[in-house]
């Protein structure tokens, strides 16, 4: 019996790694019959964000893919956390014998004060302990606040495999490149790493169940030459423009991105892109919801997915007119807000794929209704 469980499991994983001959015309078809649920942070509505115990809830309540956004040790080993700034997402503070690795430095022109992962090895990360990053919405999720260690994206990956086999689903991952440019100015380049960690386990090819994903242009552009791995371009606030755009004196902003012209140049090196969910339903002053916009239609008469960021339950991310509860409560931009609706609507809109914080619920809205 346990060698009939081995071979099933072997079989699987197999299934799982093996290339598949499909044309990325096909595999853009297939992400489309159906939206992808994209484990945001794992399950950062239920448990604090970038933990292997986020990830594996997130699998749990059905994701298609977990999303680790990947910053560097001094060792460079790459490891799962919001930012490389560590203040808010772990108990560095509460740890005397690295205080003085706290510093000020200059993070895509941004002065931050904080302790940074690049300072630490991973022996030392490891170390740390995650907590929650917003407490004053989440304070549910304090309950596990110092239980869980920082994950490298190795971790994540063997994760993803175990639980792929456990339940018979192919979970994929989904990591971004956190201030790549940044990364790369001190000698920590985030790309080679993780190029080298997919090869190593057999995902670095057109079919596997990966996406990279960047705020950045230029290292999509030059991940577009060494891999075929689907990749993403972010979108952020249409009036801003991209780290390396910046640096290199480049005066063009994600609104110019994402005109029919900028999707047709992003498709000559993505796959998709990944825009604010107010970039396809815009909000006025009073946050309400205002008519939709044509970028999803116009991002896939571009040929690219598009996977909007980020649904949330609670009604502080909610527009106006889908919160719920007496606004004049102290909690309330921490109750759970009308976010089926919300799901709904932008699936109705034709989105390829959605990152939630809060997985059983997209797949909730995913499935049809019933009357």
């Amino acid at each position: 019996m346990r060698i009939a469980i081995q071979f099933a499991a072997l079989a699987l994983t197999a299934a799982i790694l093996a290339p598949h001959a499909a044309t990325a015309a096909e595999a853009a078809d297939t992400e489309r019959a159906q939206p992808i649920v994209i484990g945001h942070r794992g399950s950062a509505g239920y448990r604090p964000e970038h933990t292997l115990a986020s990830y594996a809830l997130a699998i749990e309540l059905g994701v298609d893919y977990i999303e680790p956004d990947l910053v560097s040790t001094r060792d460079h080993v790459l490891v799962a956390r919001h930012e490389n700034d560590i203040s808010a997402t772990t108990d560095v503070a509460n740890h005397p014998e690295f205080a003085d690795r706290r510093a000020t430095k200059q993070i895509d022109g941004v002065s931050i004060t904080g302790w940074f992962t690049e300072d630490f090895t991973l022996a030392e990360l490891k170390t740390l302990r995650a907590v929650e990053r917003l407490p004053e919405l989440r304070q549910r999720n304090t309950l596990y606040n110092g239980l869980y260690a920082i994950p490298t994206l190795q971790e994540v990956i063997d994760l993803a495999r175990r639980k792929s086999i456990e339940t018979g689903r192919r979970i994929g991952i989904y990591p971004e490149t956190k201030h790549p440019s940044y990364f790369d100015s001190i000698g920590l380049s985030l790309e080679a790493p993780l190029l080298a960690t997919l090869r190593r386990n057999g995902l670095d090819r057109r079919n596997a169940p990966v996406f990279i994903q960047s705020f950045e242009v230029s290292n999509l552009r030059a991940l577009r030459q060494k891999t075929r791995v689907h990749l993403i371009q972010l979108i952020d606030a249409a009036d801003t423009r991209p780290a390396d755009f910046v640096i290199a004196g480049i005066n063009r902003t994600y609104g110019d991105l994402t005109t029919p012209a900028g999707l047709a140049e992003i498709a000559r090196y993505a796959d998709g892109i990944g825009p604010p969910k107010t970039a396809i339903v815009p909000r006025d002053a009073a946050g309400n919801s205002l008519a939709a916009t044509t970028l999803v239609r116009d991002a896939h008469a571009a040929g690219l997915l598009v996977h909007p960021y980020t649904f949330r339950n609670e009604n502080n991310f909610l527009p106006a007119e889908l919160r719920v509860g007496d606004a004049a409560a102290a909690a309330y931009p921490t109750f759970y807000g009308r976010a089926l609706d919300e799901y709904r609507q932008f699936f109705a809109l034709g989105v390829d794929g959605v990152f939630s914080d809060n997985g059983d619920t997209a797949i909730e809205a995913r499935r049809p209704q019933t009357h």
